[in-house]
């Protein structure tokens, strides 16, 4: 294989490509030659326009409101259109400043007022008139504006203290019913009363190191273990610094003009939240609580920048570094004395490394209780840190002892909120009776609705959805007896809007397309705005009755003449079996089905998409819409692709989810390596002449697939890769495995970098400098790691001005141009 470039210097963190395009003619489809070109596929929106977005209906239910920005438009714009989806209009810059009321905030019982917060005060407008009444205005900020006493009263938050304000008439009277203190840390060491259970804020095992987190401890003796450039650095007394302990802030308020209700916050806590009770006489706190050891987070340096001078990013911690914990108090707000949430009774004790040790209550993070609507009930769910066990709790505000309704555990890690109710409460909603609620589990496997009677001795949850299919969006109606859902039940990769009975029972399947719905129903609830998508059309905007075989009328139309004068490949979605028997859902690219003849090399390349919980093989609008008409471009020169959901992908249930726990390179990667002889099975390509490519997650497993599994794949492209698991974030990363100080073998096996000595491929890695998620520091150590391994068959390109999503139309280019030629020349040779 001719060697084009060997690895740079780190001194130069792009490459140069001196060489064009390569000439060689391909088989072209019957359409515009000039579009299946890098350069004007990679112009993004300006070649398909950017899709409706902030959709929203009049009070009335009479127009549809959305912003929408076409390819030639320089910014997004407001627009309007009739519900029957007819007279679609721009608005003037003051007919979009008197548009209606907010679309979010906290909304009454009844949903005729809304409370929200505009430049620091509380204001509530009226969602019949659009009537507008500011409660506050002071030189302080408040927040969190809340409905209480049936509705006749207002709490809001000002200076970490609640308020509690009466709506009587024109005139309003408030008055402060909290008195919360903050505490010097050195002080408050030694004060007893902190949480029985569930207590946070724990230093890391070990204690050695001096400031030097367990993590940050790991993390250096790694570097020394890995890298022969940081030993010697070692040895001539040049090592690397440790992080530094934060500061303290916060002295005590002064004291209230007359006694109120005081609660002393601890070392090194500080207020989260505050929420009347529904009888008015306790104060909920959520209470988060900094860990005792300072998290070291990572600046990122950027060095485009309008000084001409470097300046650091601050960037977060690393996955296993200290975290803060979340607690709940009550605080009686008459006699003045507070207790913390106890969930002893059933949560247990943290994992013992020898039985000698004490027992540790296990550390738990407590949600903000969610009240019923006349608040004669409350339930919050709390979670352990580790994220395998899951309560709906009640706690009684008088004892802090809290009673179990409902338990979730996974073996591996839970899933985390991923729908948005119309009313609050993020995964908990009252029903009309005020003695139910609604929530969502994957107890059975796929992520269901449930309900459950908070009120009922021995509560059991009650079954509302159930299947081989999970809920992707649900919506509770005006009145609370129906149910809006979207679900994929019709396929995988399908999106339909259904409605049902909040019992539970037949849903009424109200889309028929094939594609995806994403469905804002209008507040007469009589029709309904949807934003609807195919493999190849992009999200636009139409209107229907909210009625069964109710016809939509398409109100946008977005991309270019050029783009749609176009006929793009509409892609098979198709299975194929893994070697472990199951079938894993792909898209499949070939170059009949754009009008072109296979290359006499048979190449074929293999796209693994990004962010590991995600789903692209399905058939609607691609999020990597980019890469979608990439592989129209690569399917035209005679190139098959291949875009498989491998496992972790998001849409098929909590088996295929967590089936990469403790081992992100396993199951993952076999379903991509069993991919590409799909491809030699069924397709005929060339074992020989296969590629793949992906960024982030996608970019791991690229790097993996090239060090593990050298004779499957001839070349490859990581984009933005993660290459060592133990350099990611700790919420993403800890849920699959565990942490690096507690589980480093989970994490050696996952990680890139220990695999580098496979290599013998040909490798590109493109990584966004400035990129504030995957660090541009992880390419940069494995191609430290590379030099010192000698290996010459790979180069880094460097993106001084991205960060991990690129939005320069140029760098687009710039690193899709690099991919191709990488392809064409390895995959593809001139003979």
């Amino acid at each position: 294989m001719r060697r084009l470039l060997l690895a740079l210097p780190l001194a130069a963190l792009a490459t140069i490509w001196i060489e064009a395009e390569p000439a060689r003619p391909a088989p072209q489809a019957a359409a515009p030659a000039a579009m299946l070109t890098v350069d004007s596929i990679m112009r993004g929106p300006k070649l398909v326009g950017s899709a409706p977005t902030q959709v929203r209906w009049s009070r009335d239910s009479t127009a549809v409101y959305f912003s929408w920005q076409r390819p030639d438009d320089e910014r997004a714009a407001t627009w309007a259109v009739n519900r029957d989806g007819t007279g679609l209009r721009q608005l003037s810059d003051d007919e979009v400043r008197a548009l209606d009321v907010p679309r979010s905030g906290a909304f009454d019982r009844a949903h005729r007022r809304v409370l929200v917060v505009e430049s620091g005060d509380i204001v509530m407008y009226d969602t019949s008139s659009g009537a507008r009444r500011q409660l506050t205005r002071t030189t302080e900020a408040e927040s969190s504006p809340e409905w209480a006493r049936d509705d006749t009263a207002v709490t809001f938050v000002r200076n970490n203290n609640l308020f509690v304000m009466s709506l009587n008439g024109e005139g309003t009277a408030y008055q402060q019913i909290t008195d919360i203190r903050a505490a010097d840390d050195d002080a408050a060491a030694g004060r007893a009363g902190g949480p029985a259970a569930g207590r946070g804020g724990r230093g890391a095992a070990g204690g050695r190191g001096g400031d030097l987190t367990a993590s940050q401890q790991f993390l250096r003796q790694q570097e020394r273990d890995l890298i022969e450039y940081i030993r010697q650095l070692g040895e001539r007394g040049r090592g690397g610094r440790g992080g530094g302990r934060g500061g303290r802030g916060g002295g005590p308020a002064g004291a209230p003009a007359t006694p109120i209700a005081r609660f002393d916050l601890g070392a090194r806590q500080s207020v989260a939240a505050l929420r009347l009770s529904g009888d008015g006489k306790h104060v909920w706190i959520g209470v988060v609580e900094r860990p005792e050891q300072t998290a070291r987070g990572q600046d990122t340096p950027n060095y485009v920048t309008e000084s001409s001078y470097p300046e650091m990013i601050s960037g977060r911690p690393n996955v296993g570094d200290v975290q803060p914990t979340r607690l709940l108090a009550a605080l009686d707000v008459e006699s003045g004395k507070s207790v913390w949430a106890d969930a002893s009774g059933f949560a247990g004790i943290e994992h013992k490394a020898a039985p000698t040790d004490p027992d540790v209550p296990r550390i738990l993070n407590w949600a903000n209780p969610v009240l019923s609507d006349d608040g004669s009930q409350t339930v919050m769910s709390v979670q352990s840190a580790d994220n395998k066990d899951r309560w709906i709790v009640k706690v009684d505000p008088a004892t802090g002892r809290a009673t179990m309704l409902d338990h979730l555990h996974d073996e591996a890690w839970l899933r985390g909120s991923s729908i948005g109710w119309s009313y609050g409460g993020g995964q908990i909603v009252w029903l009309a009776d005020d003695r139910r609620f609604v929530f969502l589990s994957e107890s059975s496997g796929y992520l269901h609705l449930y309900a459950l009677d908070a009120t009922a001795a021995m509560p059991r949850a009650e079954v509302l959805t159930s299947g081989t299919w999970e809920v992707t969006s649900a919506t509770l109606s005006k009145d609370r007896t129906t149910f809006f859902l979207e679900t994929n039940e019709a396929h995988p990769g399908e999106r339909h809007f259904y409605t049902m009975p909040v019992s539970g029972g037949a849903r009424a399947k109200l889309t028929s397309r094939v594609g995806s719905h994403s469905v804002t129903v209008s507040p007469d609830e009589g029709a309904v705005a949807v934003m609807y998508s195919y493999s190849t059309t992009p999200p636009e905007l139409y209107t229907m009755p909210l009625a069964a075989g109710a016809t939509p009328v398409q109100v946008t139309t977005t991309p270019t003449d050029e783009w749609r004068s176009f006929k793009w490949i509409d892609p098979k979605v198709i299975t194929y079996k893994a070697r472990d028997g199951v079938e894993v859902y792909a898209r499949l690219y070939t170059p009949e089905m754009i009008g072109a003849r296979r290359d006499r090399n048979r190449p074929a390349v293999v796209f693994v998409h990004g962010a590991g919980y995600l789903q692209n093989a399905h058939k609607y609008w691609s999020t990597y819409y980019r890469e979608y008409m990439f592989h129209n471009l690569l399917a035209a020169r005679g190139y098959v692709v291949l875009d498989p959901d491998y496992r972790a992908s998001s849409g098929y249930g909590r088996d295929w989810r967590t089936a990469i726990y403790r081992h992100m390179g396993g199951h993952d990667l076999n379903d991509v390596v069993d991919g590409a002889k799909f491809l030699v099975e069924t397709e005929r390509v060339n074992p020989q002449r296969i590629g793949v490519y992906g960024g982030s997650y996608g970019g791991f497993i690229t790097l993996m697939a090239l060090f593990t599994s050298p004779d499957t794949f001839a070349a490859g492209a990581a984009l933005r890769p993660v290459t060592d698991w133990s350099h990611y974030n700790h919420g993403y990363t800890s849920n699959i495995l565990n942490t690096p100080q507690t589980d480093s073998e989970a994490f050696k096996k996952s990680s890139p970098i220990y695999f580098a000595e496979g290599l013998t491929g040909r490798l590109l890695i493109a990584h966004g400098m400035v990129d504030t998620n995957v660090f541009f520091q992880d390419s940069v150590r494995l191609a430290q790691r590379l030099i010192e391994l000698r290996k010459d068959n790979w180069e880094l390109a460097g993106y001084p001005v991205e960060s991990h999503g690129f939005t320069e139309e140029t760098s687009w280019a710039d690193e899709y141009r690099r991919i191709l030629r990488m392809f064409e020349e390895t995959l593809r040779p001139s003979r």
